[in-house]
């Protein structure tokens, strides 16, 4: 049972945070974060991986231009767990995304396509959401 929430015309500005909270479903095999301005521009796109390794998640970060996405950024994690309560702050800091997870460890992804306001935002895949939040 996978959930799709997807925002358009919001307005994410550098400094601004974004809080999800939820429930990583026991049997998911991924979900995704994404922000942009639309569905084919999105300056990041965060991909939890359950699947592609047993001892803990490949998370994966992205971007996509015009349809097209750039080099995947692989990072093997243990804080996001199948079937564990999350709570994930992504804050755009100018010239860089920053996402803390759970154990309060950070991932950055660079803002490669320098996009300084935040229209798009979309939270798919074996998620369920408890709570969205802009501050």
């Amino acid at each position: 049972m996978s959930m799709e929430l997807e925002l358009k015309n919001v307005h994410l500005r550098s400094g601004d945070k974004l809080k999800v909270k939820g429930e990583i479903l026991h049997d998911a095999e991924r979900f995704q974060i994404d922000l942009g301005c639309d569905s084919n521009d999105l300056a990041l796109h965060f991909n939890p991986r359950f699947h592609d390794d047993t001892d803990g998640t490949v998370l994966v970060c992205n971007s996509k231009i015009a349809g097209c996405w750039g080099d995947e950024k692989r990072e093997i994690d243990k804080p996001l767990q199948r079937g564990s309560d999350v709570k994930i702050v992504l804050k755009l800091s100018g010239d860089v995304f920053e996402v803390e997870l759970p154990d309060g460890q950070e991932v950055q992804f660079p803002n490669r396509v320098g996009m300084d306001v935040i229209s798009y935002i979309r939270v798919a895949g074996d998620f369920k959401l408890t709570s969205f939040k802009i501050c």
